[in-house]
């Protein structure tokens, strides 16, 4: 007799459970609150303009791969990639910038530009990153937090100070120059914590920037959710978007199904890829494993304030992902962690897809998203996301030194107000949780209940944490263990 899953939500990771749920012969359901699937990856199209609404950054392609692999296909079977070159650039001052290249060669040259000896350090450096890859990425994230003995491993033993120390104690010990510290601090971001809060282990982002590269799947990351909702579909997962899942109904401490606009779908097991906090709020209150205590004193990523401009011109010396480090990380990073409010003077990205991307923007014109990382559960008014933008555009214009006010096109605004609405984001965050120390691993939210049977959870609330990649390998920790667990 086949099992029916029922999955709600469609982001990264709920498309990743649905696709090995159905290739083990489970009849999946996928239950979507919002008009297409994807979640926090979704699509804005505006008079020619093309944006990813969420992820821009497309790292460890091996992690694709291996997914794609694991139903005998590959990434380029549905989608096409390019590696960016410059991957980016990073902004210090007016006119003053640092290119990142497309090989760890070209960088090395960069640093040793930048700071005499240096080249020579971050080869050392990266070639550390790359053993925790190979041992994180390879091994560590692909186990299912069950609990603390799956950290304990002749190699994380070797590594123990790693867990001790910091990123950033790690990165200023090596590096004097605060522009090539910076650069290297950067990726932990990803991460949703200060590099001061990160334990040193986590520099293979190090190695994810340099050694794998950025790159950028044609059409955007949108085509990534593409490509897994039509192997997800080909496997057999039917699809209802526009449903809202607004309980998950239990008897005798078992999930049986959920009730969606006043619809009940009856199922043998329910996985929840929607925000973790909110999941729990669709079980009566004697159901839930985690307090609203719990959640408030749990570290989370940031949320954003995101802006999706059409330009009526080509934008000049910016590339396709640019960072703007013209002000004190340290003084914007408070605003996030410790004293929660909007910063003074922000450190902004900016990505720009139709420099590489000719779908996203008409001929002659620019795609640009600008994004301001901000701390969750702050004020949101369309006053504030106005004054910030003047603030980002007006910086923007003279450290790349062109006039781009006038050729604004049209502009549309993305915030914690936004996250709340179309993604139940506990404090409208955008990454979920952030991988601190005491926040990784089996020291996460779990990704089965232990108070409902047959009721499991997966995306960056559990483990292994934020980002694209982990999301896609959440997914298949979230399948395994619903195998696991039923067979018994």
């Amino acid at each position: 007799m086949y099992l029916k899953a029922i999955v709600i939500g469609s982001g990264f990771s709920s498309l990743a459970a649905s696709c090995y749920l159905a290739q083990k012969g489970f009849e999946v359901i996928v239950l979507e609150k919002n008009e297409t699937v994807g979640g926090r990856a979704r699509q804005l199209k505006k008079e020619g303009f093309t944006f990813d609404i969420g992820p821009t950054w497309y790292w460890m392609p091996d992690v694709f791969e291996r997914f794609f692999g694991d139903f005998g296909k590959k990434p380029s079977d549905y989608y096409s990639l390019q590696k960016l070159n410059p991957a980016y650039y990073v902004y210090f001052g007016e006119n003053d910038f640092v290119e990142i290249g497309d090989s760890l060669e070209k960088i090395t040259a960069t640093f040793e530009k930048e700071e005499a000896g240096s080249s020579e350090k971050l080869f050392a450096f990266i070639d550390k990153a790359r053993d925790n890859y190979e041992v994180a990425i390879k091994d560590l994230v692909y186990r299912p937090g069950v609990s603390p003995l799956e950290l304990i491993t002749p190699a994380t033993i070797k590594r123990l100070g790693q867990f001790i120390s910091t990123i950033k104690k790690d990165v200023r010990k090596e590096f004097d120059n605060n522009r090539l510290a910076q650069i290297l601090e950067f990726p932990v971001l990803f991460l949703g914590a200060k590099p001061s809060n990160t334990p040193s282990f986590y520099n293979f982002m190090n190695y994810a920037d340099f050694g794998l590269g950025t790159w950028h799947p044609q059409k955007g990351m949108y085509s990534v959710i593409e490509a897994m909702k039509e192997l997800a579909s080909s496997l057999g997962v039917t699809f209802y978007t526009d449903t809202a899942v607004e309980k998950i109904l239990v008897e005798n401490q078992k999930a049986i199904g959920v009730v969606a606009n006043g619809e009940e779908y009856r199922a043998d097991v329910v996985i929840s890829g929607a925000d973790y906090h909110h999941s729990e709020t669709l079980l009566d209150q004697k159901y839930r494993v985690y307090s609203e205590n719990y959640w408030d004193k749990k570290t989370f990523a940031p949320s954003s304030l995101l802006f999706y401009v059409g330009f009526d011109k080509k934008l000049a010396n910016v590339a396709h992902h640019t960072l703007f480090f013209d002000v004190d990380f340290d003084e914007h990073a408070k605003t996030i962690y410790d004293d929660p409010a909007w910063p003074d003077k922000p450190l902004f990205y900016a990505s720009f897809p139709s420099i590489t991307d000719r779908s996203a923007a008409p001929v002659g014109k620019e795609a640009g998203i600008f994004l301001i990382p901000i701390a969750p559960g702050i004020e949101d008014t369309p006053e504030i996301r106005t004054e910030y933008f003047d603030i980002v555009i007006d910086r923007f214009e003279q450290l790349t030194s062109q006039k781009i006010k006038n050729k604004i096109i049209f502009k549309e605004s993305y915030c914690v107000n936004d996250f709340i609405n179309d993604y139940n984001s506990y404090k409208g965050n955008a990454y979920g949780m952030a991988n601190t120390l005491l926040q990784t691993a089996f020291l996460r939210p779990k990704l089965k209940s232990n108070k409902v049977d047959n009721l499991f959870f997966t995306g960056q609330l559990t483990v292994p944490g934020p980002g694209v990649p982990p999301s896609l390998i959440s997914g298949k920790l979230v399948a395994e263990l619903v195998c696991k667990t039923l067979k018994k």
